[in-house]
């Protein structure tokens, strides 16, 4: 099982406290004990730079330079190694070794105390007198893959003269490298080096990396309408991320990944709002997706409200569309907004066609009295199994959220009886008794940013 940054933050078991933005852009994350005895080792690491233009498929070598700042010589020191879900190690020395379990780019990833996905770890020891004043690198530099859904990933990179694989319980279970064993080498003692820990903290150095792939992911959105009877409907507004990336921008600090704009059809009003949804104006909702921070390839997220015409409007429209953000790694804008019809041409003749959702093409509408119209939306695994599958596809049946965890919540409408497929609200009262309502869903280009 994957180990979260709550219960193994690999800097360190012994630690107490989240740190400030150390070297680059990252958080460091936890902390060696504190000391009473100042003249304990001070370890600094080397600089490391941000990661760019890195290829899916590809690879690259991370650096691991430090240097012993203290007066005391050490016998052994840990290097410690942690990464997002797009990257993966290679073979491991056999002096380096990893959780039993871990599976670095695992589509579903155990989440942490503070909602962010569990990283992955590699620790490799060093059994060999670290000198004072002097800097220190492996022999060969730790070789990371690039998997196909990387985009915006994270390292994290400490050194530490205690083993953090230790803990009050016992060692942790791990899983050693079948490589050759790996040593350290004296680099020259004008090897840059980063900012140096304040004395209290001496036994280990901490530095986090961003990586940022070349890659795309594409966001949509679409909406489905089905309903029970003349005066009630429900709308599943859908969030798709179709890949092939899975996207947390800024390792998660900027807040929620998305927000899904959807503006309801004049005439009617909301009697149950989605999950994750918050009202920002009248008729108008902001929604999360459940994961916040970030949506993993392929996954749909549902947003289900169930409404009641209150007044027949024709030519109502509403509409499900992602914020005014920029997305530069997402190409495709025409499926960035989804504008849908609640209304008939007064005759109930014939029902319009689908939108698509996550990748599917939706039906078309049926002829006649009772028909209505749904299209189907994608449905795959959401981040930390946060996400939905996309809502149910058959014409006039009982409306859901999807699976569990989706950001919605589930069940058909209330009240609103039993039975076969009903006719959808319509913009006239003699069309709506005549059980001739259709829906139709169309899709317009977004407006250019």
């Amino acid at each position: 099982m994957l180990r979260t940054v709550a219960d193994r933050a690999r800097p360190l078991r012994r630690t107490s406290a989240v740190v400030g933005a150390v070297a680059l852009t990252a958080l460091a994350l936890a902390a060696a004990p504190a000391s009473a005895d100042n003249t304990r080792p001070g370890l600094v690491l080397g600089l490391l730079k941000p990661v760019t233009g890195v290829k899916p498929g590809g690879g690259f070598e991370l650096p691991g330079a430090f240097a012993n700042k203290g007066t005391e010589t050490l016998d052994k020191v840990w290097l410690t190694y942690s990464f997002s879900r797009g990257l993966t190690h290679q073979e491991l020395p056999s002096n380096c070794e990893h959780p039993r379990g871990e599976r670095p780019g695992a589509p579903a990833v155990p989440v942490d105390e503070e909602g962010l996905p569990g990283k992955y770890f590699v620790t490799c020891e060093f059994d060999q007198t670290v000198k004072p004043g002097a800097v220190y690198a492996p022999e060969k530099a730790l070789s990371l893959d690039v998997l196909g859904h990387a985009l915006y990933e994270h390292l994290g990179v400490t050194i530490s003269d205690y083993d953090p694989g230790q803990s009050e319980s016992g060692p942790a279970d791990e899983v050693p490298g079948t490589g050759p064993a790996v040593k350290l080498v004296e680099l020259p003692s004008t090897t840059p080096l980063g900012g140096i820990r304040p004395a209290k903290n001496p036994a280990y150095d901490y530095a986090g990396v961003p990586v940022t792939a070349v890659n795309t992911a594409d966001f949509q959105v679409a909406a489905q309408l089905t309903g029970r009877d003349g005066q009630f409907v429900t709308l599943e507004a859908k969030f798709t991320n179709a890949g092939p990336a899975w996207v947390m921008p800024d390792n998660g600090e900027s807040g929620a990944v998305t927000h899904v704009l959807v503006k309801m059809p004049v005439g009617t009003t909301v009697t149950l709002k989605a999950d994750g949804c918050k009202k920002v104006d009248a008729g108008s909702y902001s929604c999360i997706p459940s994961s916040y921070y970030w949506a993993n390839e392929n996954s749909t997220y549902t947003f289900p409200f169930h409404l009641r015409i209150v007044k027949a409007v024709v030519g109502a429209k509403g509409s499900v569309a992602l914020e005014a953000k920029e997305r530069p790694f997402d190409k495709n804008k025409k499926n960035d907004t989804a504008v849908f019809l609640l209304g008939t041409d007064g005759n109930g003749s014939t029902g319009g066609t689908g939108s698509t959702g996550g990748g599917s093409t939706g039906g078309t509408g049926s002829t006649g009295g009772s028909g209505s119209t749904s299209s189907t939306g994608g449905s795959s695994t959401g981040g930390s199994g946060t996400a939905s599958a996309g809502g149910s596809g058959s014409a006039g049946s009982s409306a859901s959220a999807g699976s569990a965890g989706s950001s919605g919540t589930g069940g058909g409408l209330a009240n609103t009886g039993a039975g076969s497929t009903l006719p959808l609200a319509g913009v006239a009262a003699a069309a709506l008794a005549a059980g001739a309502g259709t829906v139709l869903l169309t899709r317009r280009r977004a407006p250019r940013r």
